[in-house]
């Protein structure tokens, strides 16, 4: 693709006038300028760093051309370094808003779990050492050095002891993937738990989740995977799907990516089957099923947030399990919707920046605490 090609697709962007193709194209270039970005205003890459701010900063709306301009001039950085100037007065003009989100480094914790095992002893498995954890039903419990607790069968089991439960449980800035005895695969967002037997024994296998998790599950015709929360019962037989059933949000998601599931209201016992690209969304009354953003759903599992028309008491809901901070408003939060796409392991202050470019909102840091003010 060439400069033309690029500056044509531009302009349909900031127009609104792309289609969703294009605009996938897009998005695809700015997430390989993304890595590059610094958040020093005085040391900017400018030609990394306007691409990635184009994609970070909200769709423009027709009521305010200045918004337009601030969006077009941010964009065409990604094919004009000359442009540098215009971003950085544009930095400089919100410096009394990026002050106020700088004034606290405050970062992810990463791999942070804590494993509880059927006899109740706790381990910590960051400050555990790489290699076997534990020894429980004939499982041998491996933790790997990249942050993935793994279960295997040992090569003298017979299945023949009891199999207890384990919990696996992140904390708020945490995350952790497990690999469960029959080979599924789990990855665990912050504040999340998930609790399984060390073996599967029976015609299914159960799990329980509180909070957000991502699951690979091993094919087996004969026993179904189950994953029961405090509102619903999904089963599957082998497929790719996200649940995020955190109990202070009034609806828990289940995003369907490969194959097929059936979920299950445990308040009113109604199901409904899913086909990939599906989610449904269900609290005590409601049960419905809608298309999904695949992208969005599992933004957290591929490492990074995606806003997609979110609102900002939302949006601090989600930084507030991953960077484990206090959040306070001032007055009543805004209704404005935001869009945006940043890496999960910036600095929030770098996070808060990206947000603060609407000049609609600003944020005050004090310790772990993070104001929202209009």
């Amino acid at each position: 693709m060439d400069k033309k090609d690029i500056e044509a697709l531009l302009d349909k962007y900031i127009k609104g006038t792309c289609t969703p193709e294009e605009k996938l194209l897009l998005e695809n270039l700015y997430d390989e300028v993304l890595k590059k970005q610094t958040g020093d205003p005085e040391h900017i890459d400018y030609p990394s760093t306007g691409a990635a701010i184009f994609d970070q900063l909200p769709k423009p709306q027709p009521r305010s051309i200045v918004k337009v301009l601030r969006y077009a001039a941010a964009a065409s950085i990604l094919i004009c370094a000359s442009a540098a100037s215009v971003l950085l007065l544009i930095n400089r003009k919100s410096d009394k808003r990026v002050t106020l989100a700088q004034q606290q480094t405050i970062v992810p914790r990463g791999n942070v779990a804590t494993l509880t095992l059927s006899n109740g002893k706790q381990i910590a498995l960051n400050d555990t050492t790489e290699g076997e954890v534990a020894t429980q039903s004939g499982i041998h419990i491996a933790k790997t050095n990249n942050g993935q607790l793994i279960y295997s069968v040992s090569a003298d089991n017979t299945g023949d002891e009891p199999a207890g439960f384990n919990i696996a449980a992140t904390p708020k800035g945490g995350q952790y993937k497990v690999q469960l005895a029959d080979g599924t695969m789990v990855w665990l967002n912050a504040a999340s738990s998930l609790k399984f037997p060390v073996r599967f024994a029976g015609k299914e296998r159960v799990v329980e989740l509180t909070g957000e998790a991502y699951f690979e599950v091993a094919h087996e015709a004969a026993r179904p995977f189950v994953v029961e929360t405090v509102n619903e019962k999904v089963l599957v037989l082998g497929t790719h799907f996200n649940i995020n059933a955190y109990n202070d949000e009034p609806i828990a998601v289940t995003t369907l990516l490969e194959g097929s599931i059936k979920v299950q209201s445990t308040y009113t016992g109604k199901a409904s089957v899913l086909t990939p690209g599906e989610q449904s969304l269900l609290a005590s009354s409601q049960f419905t099923i809608q298309a999904a953003n695949v992208e969005e759903a599992v933004a957290w599992k591929n490492g990074y947030f995606r806003f997609n028309d979110e609102k900002i008491a939302d949006i601090m809901k989600k930084l507030e399990r991953w960077y484990n901070i206090e959040v306070k408003y001032e007055g009543k939060p805004s209704e404005e919707l935001f869009n945006g796409k940043i890496s999960r392991f910036k600095d929030i202050s770098q996070v808060l920046r990206m947000l603060e470019k609407t000049e609609g909102i600003h944020f005050k840091t004090e310790g772990r605490r993070v104001t929202v003010m209009p």
